[in-house]
């Protein structure tokens, strides 16, 4: 059963969604992360199927975005490791101590990067569509976010989740899902703000180094899928990242982009569910 829920770690209040096992195979919850700019209703396709397959799925949305605090950057740093200390205890708050991880999108590399420094947590791991590469760069749609100036304009419109979704998507998304992408940008600023400190303060070259060392010594089950008409990170990269990678399978969708739970949320929820529940 799908709940949507609420819970204050220190000063932060995290939003979340959440699906109980129909019934239980005795397996850790399944946490799943969103990219930039979406949030966790990015995962409510695919959550039921991993539900009914015995999972606990757990989708928060990051903080700064969706429902959860929007903290001014002089109370959160929006740095990976101000993100990675606030997710270890959002996971310590839910008395949660180990669980598969599921990461998506350029905010997928902090999940990455929690990932390599609690391997006692992870049972297994899923990549979609984020940077493992060290030639992964910050495309210029998201780049722009955190310019002086144009960021601070770009940040405050609405329309920038349309333009940023489906292009890097590569397809329409329905209205009424745009609807609620939109919704936080409407209510408040401080959306915004916070979209305007991630992307200043994402250090992704940093974080690339760390993920590619990481991976080389990384032991647990692991799945990359890719959407191959991602306009923003290169299947070639991949590629090469992951030969060089030991137990990490490469899935490749060619129809998917950037974003490819959105449009083919039937296809990941299978390739997970059976990824997860796969005899080691």
């Amino acid at each position: 059963m799908n709940t949507e829920n609420q819970i204050t770690v220190g000063k932060l209040e995290w939003f979340y969604r959440e699906n109980k096992p129909i019934q239980s195979i005795d397996k850790p919850p399944v946490v799943l992360l969103h990219g930039i700019p979406a949030q966790s209703y990015s995962w409510t396709a695919i959550m039921p199927t991993l539900a009914e397959r015995g999972f606990r799925a757990i989708a928060p949305d990051w903080i700064g975005f969706g429902l959860s605090a929007k903290p001014d950057k002089r109370d959160f740093a929006y740095t990976p490791d101000a993100f990675i200390t606030a997710l270890a205890e959002f996971i310590q708050a839910l008395e949660v101590s180990r669980f598969s991880l599921v990461v998506q999108g350029f905010l997928g590399s902090v999940g990455l990067q929690y990932a390599l420094r609690n391997p006692q947590q992870i049972e297994r791991l899923a990549i979609l569509n984020a940077p493992i590469s060290p030639n992964a760069k910050l495309p210029w749609k998201l780049k722009q976010l955190g310019l002086p100036f144009m960021g601070d304009m770009l940040t405050q419109d609405p329309l920038l989740v349309d333009r940023t979704l489906e292009s890097g998507s590569r397809y329409q998304i329905g209205e009424q899902d745009l609807n609620i992408y939109r919704k936080p940008f409407l209510t408040s600023s401080a959306a915004g703000r916070s979209l305007l400190a991630t992307m200043r303060n994402l250090q992704l070259q940093q974080s690339l180094a760390e993920i590619d060392s990481g991976l080389r010594k990384w032991q647990q089950p692991t799945m990359v899928i890719w959407g191959i008409k991602d306009p923003w990170l290169a299947i070639a990269d991949t590629q090469n990242a992951v030969e060089s990678l030991k137990n990490v399978e490469l899935v490749q969708i060619p129809e998917a982009g950037h974003y490819p739970q959105e449009h083919w949320s039937e296809k990941i929820g299978d390739l997970l569910q059976l990824f997860l529940r796969r005899t080691t």
